[in-house]
């Protein structure tokens, strides 16, 4: 099971979430207080192994900015919140992840033909595009609609619940922000204990 931990905004911690075992990191270029500068990001980029993820998250942005911020950060993914049409993601250059609100299957049925690698569910929307860590009612989704994609689940993930999560939804991978903050900071014990719940959960839960 992989593990994205989002809205990094610093090399050190970026750095120790990958020793962790973090398999990708987000950063986020979209209005929150977790947005992150170009050189910033360049930065973190910079300073994490070749195999690891590193997903921008954006919001309605202009295509020929966001190719140009990716390309000048050196991103591996495109993580889209916004409104961002078929043909919109269809002419990016990079991997897409597209990331929804869970309101109902009837959006999941129609993310089925979207041209999007990953579809990334999200809990309800907050004062920002994307989750407001709040987890929602996994055992509704039906995940067959996903067929094809590889599911990431996020929204109000953290230690004592994401076993449970899993379990229900067997994800391609599990994204976390707030879970494993203290007081809006990123905490590397959590971030620890988070991920070693992941990885040492055994398949089948056995």
């Amino acid at each position: 099971m992989k593990v994205k931990i989002c809205g990094i905004t610093d090399v050190s911690t970026a750095q120790a979430a990958v020793k962790l075992g973090a398999d990708a990191i987000g950063l986020v270029f979209a209005d929150s207080k977790r947005k992150v500068s170009l050189d910033r990001a360049k930065e973190i980029v910079l300073a994490l192994p070749s195999e690891v993820k590193k997903i921008g998250v954006f919001v309605n942005e202009n295509s020929k900015e966001m190719e140009r911020i990716a390309s000048y950060v050196g991103l591996t993914h495109l993580q889209l919140h916004g409104d961002e049409s078929a043909i919109y993601c269809e002419s990016l250059s990079l991997p897409v992840i597209k990331a929804i609100s869970f309101q109902g299957n009837k959006v999941l049925a129609a993310m089925q033909s979207f041209p999007a690698d990953y579809i990334l569910l999200d809990g309800p929307k907050g004062k920002y595009h994307g989750g407001n860590g709040t987890a929602f009612n996994w055992s509704e989704v039906q995940t067959a609609y996903l067929n094809g994609k590889k599911l990431i689940l996020a929204g109000g993930l953290h230690v004592e619940n994401v076993e449970e999560a899993i379990s229900i939804m067997n994800p391609y991978m599990v994204d976390v922000s707030s879970g494993v903050e203290t007081n809006g900071v990123k905490d590397l014990v959590k971030i620890e204990a988070f991920i070693n719940k992941v990885k040492t959960r055994k398949v089948g839960g056995e």
